[in-house]
């Protein structure tokens, strides 16, 4: 039994949970949680016993000094509550950490433990995967679920992913033998641009978690950072005529793929989403939008050979996993209708290749 003390009794909570390592290309996904803890001004009241999930020779311990006195921190997953005021209060639950080396089933039942104590109605997971998506267009992002019932009345694909899993797709499928509601997010990086930060892709998942959990977040900088960075992309692109042509490719592709989503229903849902922004009081830099700082020439490099130009992989099916690290494919990605601008970041070695259904 898991006893909570200074928890107060939450009003209609929904778990939010991300996490580092190969679910997470770009660290779009944890900085987006990151994103929640920070503006709401989250209070962390419970944290996983490292030495129960970690290996920390793979996700190793860091020193700091505070006012002279050396102190440790230890890689571990955090809980945090926060509470969102208005006509309609409401907390969320935030789960924030990094992928467990070990004992993923017991680490999900502890995560399961905590959301019954709490009352918690429904688990969001966030992640994001590389893909062949163009850094110019809208950052393609999937709502999955195992819930047939909770895909037809939240608008989200039914999983039928088979093939290898991280900490998502594990928790996800512990949150559905437990009874309790579960979707994931899902956000397709850019593979030729996959190194951390992606602005465009978290701010492409903080919009279909407001719209999935009906909540108004606040984006501070995000679409600035977001316009930023696809500025600095735009940029490295333009000087190498073979990865510029890349790009145009994936873009004529993309294009051609989606024509039929230019549908009544996507236009309208655009339409809501620019009128919810433009509602009173809504602080500066909180609109539609994009973003990136530059970055260097690293960002359009294939990290397995060097090369400048990216490899063109072949395209996967909806249930093929990605070619980057044989990682989970979502079913065919839905674009956020209003200021996705997913560009990717360079993802190293375990940044995130996955996308549990």
């Amino acid at each position: 039994m898991i006893e909570l003390e200074g928890v107060p009794e939450l009003i209609d909570p929904v778990m939010v949970a991300a996490f580092e390592g190969w679910n997470d290309a770009g660290d779009a996904a944890s900085t987006a949680v990151a994103h929640l803890d920070r503006e709401w001004k989250g209070e962390v009241f419970a944290a996983l016993d490292a030495e129960d999930y970690y290996d920390f020779q793979v996700n190793r311990p860091t020193v700091w000094l505070d006012n002279g006195v050396r102190k440790i921190t230890w890689p571990t997953t955090r809980l945090s509550v926060v509470r969102i005021g208005g006509e309609k209060p409401r907390d969320l639950v935030l789960v924030r950490g990094i992928e467990p080396s070990m004992r993923w089933r017991s680490f999900c039942n502890e995560i399961l433990g905590f959301a019954h104590e709490l009352g918690v109605e429904m688990v969001v997971i966030l992640g994001a995967l590389l893909g062949d998506t163009p850094h110019t267009r809208p950052v393609p992002v999937s709502g999955v679920t195992s819930d047939p019932d909770l895909a037809r009345t939240m608008d989200l694909e039914e999983t039928r992913y088979e093939g290898p899993t991280g900490i998502v797709g594990i928790l996800q499928e512990a949150c559905t033998h437990a009874g309790v509601p579960a979707v994931s997010l899902w956000a397709a990086v850019p593979h030729y641009v996959s190194q951390p930060p992606n602005p465009k892709a978290t701010l492409a998942l903080l919009n279909r978690l407001e719209d999935l959990i009906g909540l108004r977040i606040p984006l501070g900088e995000l679409p600035e950072d977001a316009r930023a960075w696809q500025v600095g992309v735009d940029q490295l692109a333009s000087e190498d005529s073979e990865v510029a042509e890349y790009v145009q490719t994936l873009e004529e592709a993309r294009d051609t793929a989606e024509l039929p989503e230019a549908s009544g229903e996507a236009i309208a849902r655009e339409f809501e989403r620019y009128l919810r922004r433009r509602e009173p009081g809504q602080g500066p830099g909180q609109g539609p939008g994009l973003a990136t700082d530059g970055g260097d020439a690293s960002y359009l490099r294939d990290p397995s050979s060097g090369r400048t130009r990216p490899p063109k992989p072949e395209q996967p099916g909806p249930e093929a996993p990605p070619e980057q690290g044989g990682a989970e494919q979502p079913p065919a990605p839905r674009e956020d209708a209003e200021g996705d601008t997913g560009q990717p970041g360079d993802a190293g070695e375990d940044s995130g290749r996955d996308g549990d259904g």
